[in-house]
């Protein structure tokens, strides 16, 4: 699987959330529950887009949120950030 981090991308999540992308690869490969599908109107994408909570080496709890090209074999993530409260919960439930 390829992880693709536009410049863009890299920087929100250096500047505005302290993530590297090394933690986004550190959660896919700590991921125990499932993938959610983001189905709020405002975030629809096809391919959909795509979330899960997942730690890293270090145990910091984030929230991996991506697009996946599967003929591809490409995973574009779109951000990364520490998970709310209300986020944990709905994770908790249905993963």
């Amino acid at each position: 699987m390829k992880f693709v981090f536009t410049g863009r991308i890299r920087q929100k999540l250096k500047e505005k959330h302290g993530v590297i992308p090394e933690e986004v690869k550190q959660c896919f490969c700590n991921r125990a529950g499932r993938f959610l599908e983001d189905t709020r109107e405002e975030h629809r994408t096809a391919p959909p887009t795509q979330w899960f909570i997942s730690e890293t080496e270090t145990g910091r709890r984030l929230k991996v949120v991506f697009v996946e090209d599967v003929d591809e074999g490409v995973v574009y993530i779109k951000t990364t950030y520490e998970p709310n409260a209300t986020e944990e919960k709905i994770y908790g439930k249905y993963s």
